[in-house]
């Protein structure tokens, strides 16, 4: 599972995310999805870049904040350590890392939509354990409905 933040104007988002996928080599790329249903991808839709962050199991309290929560009800930034990013778009503390990629293609895939990326600035984080997964996350109850 992975947390995406964006920000456009002086509009912060950011949403857990469990459809993504390196999808390019050369050049590098990564895909990201989001559902058309969140207050992250109306944000998203305007930002020049995603950030990406990669969670361990001891994230689960980030991952529920930012899977449970809807930004159109509640300051998430407010509840968490973050700084501001490349592009404005907060980058979370004391993930295992994020990678900030600048959105090349946007296109619909159903109910969510893929937002290309081409990554350019990212840092790793503390080796704090496994990586979160979905099974972990499964009973979360969404901000938003997919």
């Amino acid at each position: 599972m992975l947390v995406v933040t964006a920000a456009a104007g002086e509009e912060r988002a950011g949403c857990l995310v469990g459809f993504a996928t390196q999808c390019s080599i050369d050049p590098g790329r990564l895909i990201v999805c989001l559902s058309e249903r969140n207050h992250t991808f109306r944000v998203a839709l305007l930002a020049d870049t995603l950030v990406v962050h990669y969670l361990s199991e001891d994230d689960f309290e980030l991952a529920k904040l930012f899977g449970e929560e809807t930004g159109d009800e509640v300051d998430k930034f407010a509840r968490c350590q973050w700084q501001p990013g490349p592009a404005g778009a907060p980058v979370l503390s004391g993930v295992r890392g994020w990678v900030a990629g600048r959105v090349v293609e946007r296109f619909d895939v159903g109910d969510h939509t893929a937002f290309v990326l081409e990554p350019f600035a990212g840092e790793v984080g503390d080796d704090s354990g496994p990586q979160l997964g979905f099974q972990a996350v499964r009973g979360f109850n969404p901000g938003h409905e997919a």
